[in-house]
């Protein structure tokens, strides 16, 4: 098991620096950074000034390195556009990704686990197919195009929630609709799966002969062992869900992460965009770390190794 860990824990660093080399790459080679700093309007004495003053006339290796040693240590270096360190930016602006994914989160387990322990219990009765129904809607809409329609319904028509901000909680509600939408489906398949594979099984059959309520029997005995994988799912989905969020963001917006990012893409704010991928992709990263992690340690299997 602890092999196993190391392993997993190896492969997550070298994903994470792999995830730093291409983001800074990526930047550098899009263009000629002093001149999009500089401005269109900037002469040439300007672009070789800015180029000075930020380091970019020295080779591509020593800049990555020196960025990368900076980073390690939470030091993202300063906004060109928002003329603030890029950690203070990220400081103001995480809280709010972190509560929307929560509770999109918190939105989707809510809807996908009582739904997938509904389509196995019904298995091919009109419940398990209203059941697939919802969740192939949910995998085929494209969830900017949900949070659009939302938006059309319930703001504009019925004016029942704001269309815009996250100055109160009223203002989560929607963009958390939209975004858990997105990774209900997988987790009401996984749990249907679950069920249909546990109720088959003989502690299950064994239950039903000592005479425990079917109440008893789904939730006390066959779903705490179906739902062990769904729980390592949701923390992959949140993974998901805190890099989608710049799209439900930008759409709504939430001064969150998301919406920083993307402001910053469209200004060529570089520091910003750097550290929020860095950001982000360690988020994934670690919380498929964990979900791996809890996988091995509920698989007895593992247990021996």
């Amino acid at each position: 098991m602890l092999t196993y860990i190391l392993r997993r824990l190896a492969v997550a660093l070298a994903v994470m620096l792999t995830v730093a080399v291409v983001s800074f790459l990526l930047l550098h080679l899009s263009g000629d950074l002093a001149t999009a700093i500089a401005g269109p309007e900037s002469t040439a004495a300007d672009v070789e000034k800015i180029r000075v003053q930020y380091g970019l006339d020295r080779p591509m290796a020593t800049q990555f390195l020196d960025w990368l040693g900076a980073a390690l240590q939470l030091d993202f270096g300063r906004s060109f556009y928002f003329q603030n360190t890029v950690m203070e930016l990220v400081g103001e602006r995480l809280p709010i990704t972190l509560k929307l994914g929560a509770v999109s989160l918190l939105l989707a387990v809510a809807v996908a686990i009582p739904l997938g322990v509904a389509a196995a219990l019904y298995r091919d009765t009109w419940v398990d197919r209203l059941a697939l129904l919802v969740a192939t809607i949910g995998q085929a809409m494209p969830n900017f195009w949900f949070a659009l329609a939302l938006i059309v319904v319930f703001s504009v028509g019925l004016k029942w929630l704001p269309v815009a901000g996250n100055t109160s909680w009223l203002h989560f509600v929607l963009p958390a609709v939209a975004l858990g939408y997105y990774a209900m489906p997988s987790l009401m398949r996984l749990t249907r799966a679950g069920m249909l594979d546990v109720m088959g099984s003989d502690y299950i059959r064994t239950a039903r002969a000592k005479g425990l309520s079917p109440a008893r029997v789904v939730f006390k005995h066959a779903l705490r062992n179906a739902i062990i994988p769904v729980v390592a799912l949701a923390a992959v989905e949140l993974g998901f869900m805190l890099g989608g969020s710049v799209v439900i963001e930008s759409v709504y917006s939430m001064q969150g992460l998301g919406q920083l990012a993307w402001d910053s893409i469209a200004r060529n704010d570089y520091p910003v965009v750097q550290a929020v991928v860095l950001i982000i992709a360690t988020f994934y990263i670690a919380l498929t770390f964990v979900a791996d992690v809890l996988n091995a340690a509920l698989d007895p299997r593992m247990r021996t190794r």
